[in-house]
């Protein structure tokens, strides 16, 4: 039986405070990717909303056509230049129909932009007295599973932020497509972020026995929206490989081949499914990387 994971990769987490500044924004995460790929990083993460403030009102003036967009066009050249996979953590995106998505753009070491993934749960949340947020105010919700090919090292998955509080992306992921990991940009808050990020983080990858990546914007209090930080990689037994504070900071982790399929010896979830009983939600849910 082939791994999921072929071979040892060294993965690094930027957890970024983005500002209302884009040329900041953009010349920031060029500085800390230099530094991760400088450091053996072979697949760099950056949080959500990493070249905008994450806001309702700021997304439809901070959107960028995709691929002609500014940020398209740095982030497959930083790609290129660092040889590294880029997962473009996510931004407002302006469609050719002119509506708005928060998209998530994964590169190669060749610059080629390979995955393209819409937010498709739309973080919609009131809670009385502590946050309430409506993206579905002026976005849209994409409409597909993410997966798709890293070579050498086999397949990941891309959702974003909220889309980690519906396990059914990851389950099909895994299941059907055989990832070994489940990547996911998110912007937790302040209120939400010491409720659920880091066990929904171990739930994922104790649910379908992968790794399970959450990369966050660092915390500032000065801006409206008080993202949580704290980002995290969690392997296939949900023990924490590496997890960041509340700052601006990068944090590595090494994903060990074998180890998925050891896990997976153990404690044999994979073979024990009763679809007799219940339904298979991966057998005819398509996935796709653009």
């Amino acid at each position: 039986m082939s791994q999921a994971l072929s071979q040892r990769l060294k993965i690094a987490l930027i957890q970024l405070a983005a500002t209302a500044d884009k040329a900041r924004n953009l010349s920031r995460v060029k500085e800390h990717v230099l530094k991760a790929a400088s450091n053996g990083a072979q697949l760099v993460v950056l949080p959500e909303c990493f070249n905008s403030p994450y806001s309702v009102a700021a997304f439809p003036q901070y959107a960028e056509s995709i691929p002609s967009g500014e940020t398209t066009k740095f982030l497959s050249t930083l790609a290129r230049e660092t040889s590294i996979y880029l997962i473009g953590g996510s931004i407002p995106e302006r469609g050719d129909d002119g509506k708005l998505f928060n998209t998530s753009l994964s590169f190669a070491p060749s610059g080629d932009l390979i995955a393209k993934h819409r937010k498709v749960h739309l973080f919609d949340i009131d809670i009385p007295g502590k946050i309430r947020f409506k993206e579905s105010e002026v976005l849209t919700g994409g409409n597909k599973i993410t997966v798709f090919d890293i070579p050498p090292f086999g397949k990941v998955g891309l959702a974003i932020c909220y889309d980690i509080r519906f396990p059914e992306l990851a389950s099909v992921a895994a299941r059907k497509e055989g990832v070994f990991a489940m990547i996911y940009p998110g912007a937790f808050n302040t209120t939400t972020g010491p409720l659920h990020w880091e066990l929904l983080a171990r739930a994922r990858a104790v649910d379908n026995q992968i790794y399970v990546l959450l990369c966050s914007p660092a915390r500032d209090m000065t801006s409206d929206y008080h993202a949580y930080g704290y980002s995290i990689a969690v392997d296939p037994n949900a023990n924490i490989l590496t997890k960041a504070g509340e700052g601006e900071e990068i944090v590595y982790a090494e994903l060990e081949p074998g180890f998925i399929e050891q896990t997976r010896a153990g404690i044999p979830i994979t073979t024990q499914r009763r679809y007799d009983v219940y339904p298979d939600i991966s057998a005819s849910t398509k996935t796709s990387a653009v």
